[in-house]
């Protein structure tokens, strides 16, 4: 299969990005080189059903390299939060959607059990052998209305490895008859690492501020989330806009 050219739906979403991000911040559109990236990665992910740029420059015929398509990824200043907030502008617009419900989900992606190089990445339990595996753990946030479910927000958590190091200390001492008070103490959270519900108050104002026009008729989450902070002052904020 073929990939010479964005497809044709493809590239009007763009112009309508395009659009949309100039009326909502002066100076944000892309260049045309970053549409013309855009619109390929786009269309190759449609076609190959992956992200990945060797499987890209084969559809192409060798006309998208690798490196240039890596480069403008990894160099080019794309306004990437934007981008997601218009996008999510646009599919509210087109389907209509003037209210729903918010969810918390997450997502725990395994990768190689020796990569250290993958943003966020941590030793995690595999399921599906009972050993452990390098991995990622995605925080979603879902608009789920009648009609459709899209995500709306997103954070990568990683837990705290000052903090997972002194735990797995504490539980050697504690074995090995330490009293408490002799034992390291907790050190304080380094705010780089932030707690699930942190995350999560996160998105929901982010969402307030990028969605303003939305009314949201409840917010879902597990029991993880199940922490006085992310059902107190947020919700009272979210429910103001209804």
């Amino acid at each position: 299969m073929l990939m010479n050219a964005p497809a044709t739906f493809i590239q009007s979403y763009i112009d309508d990005l395009n659009d949309a991000l100039n009326q909502l911040k002066p100076g944000t559109a892309l260049t045309r080189i970053q549409a013309a990236w855009l619109g390929t990665c786009l269309t190759g992910i449609l076609l190959m059903n992956s992200v990945c740029w060797a499987k890209f420059e084969r559809a192409s015929l060798g006309d998208c390299k690798v490196a240039a398509l890596s480069w403008v990824f990894r160099k080019a200043s794309i306004p990437w939060d934007w981008l997601l907030r218009v996008s999510v502008v646009l599919i509210l617009k087109r389907y209509g959607i003037t209210e729903g419900v918010l969810a918390f989900d997450e997502s725990e992606r395994a990768r190689s059990k020796s990569t250290k190089r993958i943003y966020k990445v941590y030793k995690q339990k595999h399921k599906g052998s009972g050993g452990y595996v390098n991995g990622q753990t995605i925080v979603l946030l879902l608009l789920v209305t009648s009609s459709i479910t899209v995500p709306v927000g997103f954070f990568f958590y990683m837990p705290d490895p000052a903090l997972k190091q002194r735990d797995k200390e504490d539980k050697r001492l504690k074995k090995s008859g330490i009293a408490k008070k002799d034992r390291p103490i907790k050190p304080e959270r380094d705010s780089a690492y932030p707690t699930k519900t942190e995350i999560a108050l996160g998105l929901l104002k982010e969402f307030k501020v990028a969605h303003s026009l939305i009314k949201i008729k409840g917010v879902l989450a597990d029991a993880l989330y199940g922490e006085k902070p992310l059902w107190t002052k947020p919700l009272k904020n979210l429910e103001a806009r209804r």
